[in-house]
């Protein structure tokens, strides 16, 4: 018995979701520093603030990923963490950027911080029961394909979320003005038509798409006998939750390598995230450090979004000849390519002489965007077996929230004592981890490539 071929139309339906829960996700990754620096925030604490992202994640992940592999009902199996996870992260979405309504209770830095600490848990909890959807209903010589759909909805979703609150004042006329530590209307509205999108995306999933019960993955893991040679030392009748630590000690060595690419690519990404926005304003606008409120500031966020989108939509395009590239040169040489055309990206941002050069930059940094959100888990998906996809996607995700925690208790400091307050070399530093990263993918044994071969 085979894992059934699905059609494109179905593996597109399948991660259909990701486009809303991305489009969300780049409103935050656009906005959150300036809506930060709004409520009160300083350049070089912004880092401390974006830490609860990470935090969110380590802590989330694993628990889902450990409870949507143990779960099956009437809804299915990873079907119920998602569409959960969206209705919160919604709720997040709305209420972050009017966190001053709180100013009774609380500062309105401090309740911003904290819907932001809720909205990423709740991207997290509807994130990697996605990844392990993927690894749970595709064979494998369509997981690549299935991985590059996702990216590519991703890219989509996250050009949506990047580039709204620019199309919203310059083709709408919508208020991007800031006064007394309010959010502009722009961002407000931006915000809303997010969180209406990530649940009707999800919708589209949860209606769409079944799910293989346990026993039918059971049945293909036994036929499928390299995978017993793989995990032969995991046991699957364990059930509590203090076994993700020692699913942890048993990661695949496959896991183990892939986890140092991990690591730095989402340094650089994390930096990229936090600090572009002052970054650009400071050294492309020539901007002062200390001002995050003068209308010249919001137009450079604004921007900042258009760039952000800019490398979403490179990635959602690249993400559809990746599965082809993979084929002809290999999944690792197509990731360490890729990486150094995005090491290449962030560094040149240094040299641009405007703001209309920085689209050039953004382009590479689409090209290791597509590449970072497929191929490490098109690699991952080989080594695991399909009754640990969920709980090992989310110990994977491990090696992406720790290098943020890393760079987020070590970020801001650095900008302000080693760079004097100049964000730009915080994207340099990014730039490093991309190239430093790309050399580290060498190591990467490729399961799926070695089993085929034989």
């Amino acid at each position: 018995m085979e894992k059934r071929k699905l059609n494109f139309l179905e593996i597109w339906n399948m991660s259909f979701g990701f486009l809303g829960i991305q489009m969300g996700f780049a409103l935050q990754n656009a906005n959150a520093s300036r809506i930060l620096q709004i409520f009160g925030a300083d350049v070089h604490e912004l880092s401390w603030f974006w830490i609860i992202a990470p935090l969110m994640g380590l802590i989330v992940q694993p628990i889902i990923g450990h409870y949507s592999d143990k779960t099956w009902g009437r809804f299915g199996r990873r079907k119920p963490y998602f569409l959960v996870g969206a209705i919160l992260a919604s709720i997040g979405l709305v209420l972050m950027p009017q966190a001053d309504i709180f100013i009774a209770f609380l500062p309105a830095l401090w309740v911003g911080a904290g819907f932001l600490m809720i909205m990423d848990a709740s991207f997290n909890i509807a994130m990697e029961p996605f990844r392990a959807l993927v690894g749970d209903n595709l064979r494998t010589d369509q997981r690549t394909l299935g991985f590059s759909v996702q990216t590519a909805l991703i890219g989509f979703g996250a050009v949506i979320g990047s580039w709204l609150p620019y199309a919203l004042t310059n083709w709408f006329g919508i208020s991007n003005e800031t006064s007394a530590g309010i959010v502009p209307v722009n961002l407000i509205w931006s915000f809303i038509i997010g969180a209406i999108i990530l649940i009707l995306s999800i919708l589209v999933t949860v209606s769409t798409t079944n799910e293989y019960s346990p026993e039918e993955l059971e049945i293909f893991e036994d036929e499928q006998g390299h995978r017993e040679a793989i995990q032969k030392d995991i046991s699957t009748e364990k059930s509590s939750l203090f076994d993700i630590f020692d699913d942890f000690k048993k990661m695949p060595t496959t896991m183990r390598q892939l986890s140092w690419v991990q690591f730095f690519s989402w340094f650089g990404l994390f930096g990229m995230w936090v600090f572009s926005v002052p970054a650009i304003a400071q050294h492309i606008y020539g901007l002062p450090y200390t001002d995050s409120k003068s209308i010249a500031y919001q137009n450079a966020g604004d921007w900042v979004g258009i760039l952000f989108g800019i490398y979403n939509l490179v990635s959602a395009f690249y993400a559809f000849a990746l599965p082809y590239i993979a084929q002809k040169i290999g999944r690792k040489k197509t990731h360490a390519i890729s990486l150094i055309i995005g090491g290449i990206g962030l560094l040149s941002i240094y040299i641009m002489p405007d703001k209309n050069w920085l689209i050039l930059s953004m382009i590479g940094v689409g090209i290791a965007w597509a590449s970072i959100l497929a191929m490490p888990y098109a690699i991952l998906a080989g080594s695991i077996s399909p009754k640990k996809m969920g709980v090992y996607m989310g110990i994977f995700n491990f090696f992406i929230v720790i290098p943020q925690i890393i760079n987020a208790l070590i970020g801001g400091p650095l900008v302000k004592y080693a760079y004097n307050n100049e964000a730009i070399f915080a994207l340099m530093i990014s730039g490093i981890s991309f190239l430093i990263a790309a050399a580290l993918v060498y190591i990467v044994k490729d399961v799926d490539d070695v089993v085929q071969t034989v």
